[in-house]
Order: C-alpha cells, then sequence, then structure tokens
C-alpha cells in the first residue's frame, strides 16, 4: 500500500501558525538584543533619566522579559500534552514576572514618567493594568477548569506582554518620528502598542468562535 504524502496532508493554516511564531520570535529577539539587554551592564550612559530607578525598570525589563521569553512554550500543544507540570510551572513563572513587571510598571508610571508628563504617566499605568487583567483572568479561567476560555485569555495576555516590542517598533517607524519628538509621541505610541493588537485578536477570537 502506497504511504500517504504527509506533506499534503498537513494542514496549511499549521504553516502559518509557525511562520508567524518564527516572525515574531525572530521580531522579539532583536528588541531584546538592542533594546532590552544593555540594561544588564548597569551603565548611567544607558539608563539615561531612569537612572535614578534603574531597578524598577530593571524589574520592569526583567518581568516582560521573561514572560516574553515563557509565551511561546505555553501555547506549544506538544509541551502541554507531554509534559503538564513543566506547562504548568512555567505558567506560574509567567504570572510571577507578570505580577513583578506589572509593580514596577506602576511605580515607574507615578515617578520617573510623572515627572515627564501625566500623559506618560496614564498610559503607562495602563498598559500595567492591562497587563495583569488579562494574565489574572487567564489563570481564574484555568483555575475554573475553563480551558477554552484559559487558552483565549492567555493570547490577550501575551498579546499586551508583546507591547513591549511592538512599542519599540513603533518608535522606530520613520512617519512617526516626523509627527514630535518622543516625549510628545511616547504616550501615543503606548496606548497603540496594546489597545490595536488586542482589538484585532479579539476579532479574530469572536470569528472562530463555534
Amino acid at each position: 500500500m502506497k504511504k500517504p504524502n504527509v506533506l499534503l496532508q498537513s494542514n496549511p493554516r499549521s504553516y502559518l501558525i509557525l511562520f508567524i511564531w518564527i516572525f515574531l520570535i525572530v521580531f522579539a529577539g532583536r528588541f531584546v538584543v538592542k533594546d532590552a539587554l544593555p540594561y544588564y551592564g548597569f551603565s548611567e550612559e544607558v539608563f539615561g533619566r531612569f537612572w535614578e530607578f534603574k531597578w524598577s525598570l530593571i524589574g520592569h525589563v526583567s518581568g516582560g522579559l521573561l514572560a516574553l521569553i515563557i509565551g511561546p512554550f505555553q501555547f506549544w500543544k506538544g509541551l502541554r500534552s507531554r509534559y503538564l507540570k513543566t506547562h504548568r510551572l512555567l505558567g506560574r513563572i509567567y504570572l510571577i514576572a507578570i505580577l513583578v513587571g506589572t509593580i514596577s510598571s506602576t511605580y515607574l508610571a507615578w515617578t520617573s514618567a510623572l515627572e515627564i508628563h501625566w500623559t506618560w504617566a496614564l498610559s503607562l499605568q495602563g498598559l500595567a493594568f492591562a497587563w495583569m487583567v488579562t494574565a489574572a483572568m487567564a489563570y481564574a479561567s484555568i483555575v475554573r477548569r475553563r480551558i477554552v476560555q484559559h487558552k483565549e485569555w492567555m493570547i490577550r495576555s501575551y498579546v499586551v506582554t508583546f507591547a513591549f516590542v511592538t512599542f519599540r517598533w513603533l518608535n522606530e517607524l520613520p512617519a512617526l518620528r516626523e509627527l514630535g519628538t518622543f516625549i510628545e509621541r511616547g504616550p501615543t505610541e503606548i496606548w497603540v502598542s496594546w489597545t490595536i493588537p488586542l482589538l484585532i485578536t479579539e476579532v479574530i477570537l469572536q470569528w472562530n468562535r463555534k
């Protein structure tokens, strides 16, 4: 009997999802190397105006970086099905990372960000709130054994987590740089970095509901 062609039987949607993940990992990797890792050199030149708040910024960056790295593994079906204990452990670390990042973000919002302008404080606090709420809802869903809801909230949570990358990408766009200085456009970029992706995500989630 002739063996079926595995490639022909593969779901094109699986290839699309794999391509998206590879793109996101490479995209995020650039941010990690260029913008996140330099902070761990503890150079005053790198921290700039945030030198006085360096430990809060390290907490913010570390929480975001850890959640960013763990996220893809939590969506890996093979890990969930074969190593459930590892999946749960990583989930707890993911939540702790977001908690640390949120506390640090909140402190930065009402100290260093507020020194710049109240719009900076509000935008950073808004991101921190969305980050914590989406993660908390993912946790509450799995505690109640609502698997589908848990998956959906984890997707939302990671979309907000990815805002750390999206924000820096937006800041580098030449078209946006022409709209004003970093101080002037920063708060808007923070809002856009998570609200628009989250809206698109919600449309997709609702569209795929059976």
